[in-house]
């Protein structure tokens, strides 16, 4: 695999399109753009989905609680992108039973049975089964909960892992000619004519470059107003900031489904097995008004999730029971501002600021993980009459990096994968296919044995994979590559950790 660290600037001549914002919508539209014959130019001021887009329930899902709301087109949309994503990423996605135990005082048994109909039929299913009703006191899934939970359903979304989801994005667009400037941000545009003129900020060394291009794609997510701003574009629309927080625990159920609780304010919790033996659950939903880079998770949600988590499990968690936590801000488009944060819509916004002989500005407000490639084909929609000979939408069928698995079966290439390697433990080997799929050969290189994937960081964590995060996925510091490119910081040591960050600060000072 080519280096992507060294894509080429691009030159004096105007780009097509810059993308401010590397999260999930960004990567996506600079992906669509690319593949589509633009030129492309994506910056983001941090590490690519450092905000958001690492921080979701790690889903592609319909929004089973969404049709309350009547929001069946968002919900039939989302339903028709798990299939995809699970055709063109089976690498990073799986589908996982969730268990919903019945709960009368919060909704009625035929009012869940009516909105798990819809999610079955709305959007169609070829990979995903259908749900089905359980007898929680005969069931091996009711063993863990309180007796008075007495029956369920169990139906089906997708497992993703959300910033490698990210990555791949950015990966592809740079295959695909788009230049990725991470760690950079725009702090000016303005618009001569048809052409915006951009400085953009080396956010670790403070130099500037400028870039002219035709059109500007803001997908900053809680900042797009703030990239509004610097572009001097007033908007009507507005964001609604809004907290969700996660806690992650050792699991106390067997099984690899995971549960759907509904909380006393009617919110859905969920309840997911995470790796071999830990539980992720979330989330919260509380108004947010302070620097979206700053969110953390507070006491009272912990406590929150906790007590949700005893009110149906017989285990009895404490919050001391709580290995790590993560929160990130939602940016939703602000569509009633006397809606709870919990009602607020999950669907996304476009607005154009632009005329003929006016380079255009297009501003996404809201979205959400599961629908970032429709919202990267809406976006482009919208942005045709600026660019005529834009080729058409092709995402839908194309493979991200490392999925091109035959018949989306990972099982399958992985056993085929094994037995090429059986040198490699299967927890290795599994971790390696799960994050690079079909690429994973091209991380391995020549090594024919451990020794040869260099220094052991600890855990399945090893120097070549370090190696190739850095020079093939834009990693530059430690969270990069233990939060967001791999997960291996949930199990390292501190020392362990520490002695990465050492080898890491000699790797990028050579």
């Amino acid at each position: 695999m080519a280096d992507l660290m060294s894509s080429p600037m691009p030159g004096s001549d105007p780009v097509d399109l810059l993308v401010v914002g590397g999260g999930i919508n960004g990567a996506g539209v600079a992906r669509d753009a690319a593949g589509r014959g633009l030129k492309v130019v994506l910056c983001e001021k941090g590490d690519l989905a450092e905000g958001t887009s690492s921080r979701s329930g790690k889903y592609i899902h319909g929004g089973l609680r969404y049709l309350e709301y009547y929001e069946f087109r968002l919900v039939r949309e989302a339903l028709i992108e798990r299939e995809v994503v699970l055709e063109v990423a089976p690498h990073l996605s799986r589908p996982l039973r969730l268990v919903l135990p019945h709960s009368p005082e919060q909704r009625p048994r035929w009012l869940i049975r009516l909105g798990l109909f819809l999610y079955d039929h709305l959007g169609g299913r070829k990979r995903i089964p259908g749900t089905r009703a359980i007898d929680l006191a005969t069931s091996p899934e009711g063993a863990m909960l309180r007796d008075e939970f007495r029956r369920a359903f169990a139906y089906w979304d997708v497992w993703i892992d959300d910033s490698r989801l990210v990555v791949l994005n950015a990966i592809d667009a740079a295959r695909r000619g788009a230049t990725v400037l991470t760690r950079t941000a725009l702090t000016s545009a303005r618009r001569e004519g048809e052409i915006w003129r951009t400085t953009l900020r080396d956010t670790e060394t403070g130099v500037t470059r400028e870039i002219a291009a035709r059109a500007i794609v803001n997908t900053a997510g809680p900042w797009v107003e703030q990239v509004l701003a610097n572009t001097g574009v007033n908007s009507g629309r507005h964001m609604r900031l809004v907290k969700g927080s996660h806690i992650i625990l050792k699991r106390w159920w067997q099984g690899d489904h995971g549960y759907v609780l509904q909380a006393r304010d009617k919110r859905l919790i969920f309840v997911n097995p995470y790796f071999d033996d830990l539980a992720l659950v979330g989330t919260t939903d509380i108004p947010y008004d302070g620097p979206p880079e700053e969110v953390e998770i507070d006491r009272d949600e912990t406590t929150y999730l906790i007590d949700i988590l005893n009110r149906y499990f017989r285990t009895e968690l404490r919050e001391a029971d709580v290995l790590a936590s993560f929160s990130g801000v939602r940016p939703l488009f602000d569509d009633d501002s006397s809606k709870g944060a919990s009602a607020v819509t999950r669907d996304y916004e476009l607005e154009v600021d632009g005329t003929d002989g006016q380079a255009p500005i297009l501003s996404a407000f809201g979205g959400k993980l599961t629908t970032y490639r429709k919202l990267s084909e809406h976006a482009l929609d919208r942005l045709r009459p600026f660019f005529p000979g834009m080729q058409g939408a092709w995402t839908a069928g194309a493979a991200l990096p490392g999925g091109d698995i035959p018949d989306a079966d990972f099982e399958a290439w992985l056993g085929r994968f094994r037995a090429g390697h059986a040198w490699l433990p299967e927890p290795l080997a599994r971790h390696y296919g799960r994050l690079y799929g079909t690429e994973t050969p091209d991380l391995l290189g020549n090594a024919t044995r451990l020794a040869d994937l260099g220094r052991h960081f600890g855990g399945l964590f090893y120097e070549r994979e370090a190696q190739w995060l850095i020079a093939c996925e834009w990693a530059r510091s430690a969270d990069d590559i233990l939060k967001r490119r791999t997960k291996h910081g949930l199990f390292l040591t501190a020392d362990e950790r520490d002695g990465f960050e050492n080898w890491l600060k000699g790797r990028l000072a050579a």
